[in-house]
């Protein structure tokens, strides 16, 4: 239970990140975040420690059951989530889900590589439209040429990935019911639409 997802929000109520339920409560016993409920309210550590476990997922600690928040918000945060995706090693297996682009074999990342699409030897460049996760057996059967002078085909034509509260974690894919009015953009905008005064 400690390591499941929650979902964290900027002060602006959009999605930043997800992490677990441990690293959840340190961030709200620490008063840097605040739980939310399904009823859009607002709890310190305090008085979500007291809010009823019942029908909920808790926690067990000797003295009593604390209910686990599928929602935070951070009390000081206001920076708007990074639109670019670093290109790296790490994030092109995120990209291809640890597939092989050629034949379609989902594999541990210790079996897969990475390819240039277009070779370095015929003028490809490093670059997320160019890279893709390859098995061995597939790069060695490919070696240096193109897909199409190889006989092959790649199954997804690879292009620079969207940033998303979610992309790094392949393991946090899961979503609770709890996330989905902070995920749309039309439920997310409701929160961060200016109110006029009368």
């Amino acid at each position: 239970m400690l390591n499941t997802a929650v979902l964290v929000l900027n002060r602006n109520y959009q999605p930043v990140h997800v992490t677990s339920v441990r690293r959840a409560f340190t961030l709200l016993y620490s008063g840097l975040a605040r739980a939310i409920d399904s009823q859009y309210r607002l709890y310190d550590f305090a008085s979500w420690a007291q809010l009823t476990a019942a029908n909920h997922e808790a926690i067990s600690t000797i003295s009593r059951s604390i209910r686990v928040p599928r929602v935070v918000v951070l009390s000081v945060f206001e920076h708007l989530p990074r639109g670019r995706v670093r290109f790296s090693r790490l994030n092109i297996y995120a990209r291809d889900d640890d597939t092989c682009q050629y034949c379609g074999a989902h594999l541990g990342r210790a079996l897969l590589n990475l390819d240039h699409v277009i070779p370095r030897t015929l003028g490809g460049r490093t670059s997320w439209e160019n890279i893709v996760c390859s098995c061995i057996d597939c790069n060695l059967r490919k070696g240096g040429r193109t897909p199409e002078q190889a006989g092959m085909r790649l199954i997804r034509v690879p292009g620079r990935p969207r940033w998303t509260p979610f992309f790094r974690g392949a393991g946090k894919k899961a979503s609770y019911r709890e996330w989905l009015p902070f995920l749309s953009l039309a439920d997310a905008s409701y929160w961060n639409v200016e109110l006029n005064e009368e």
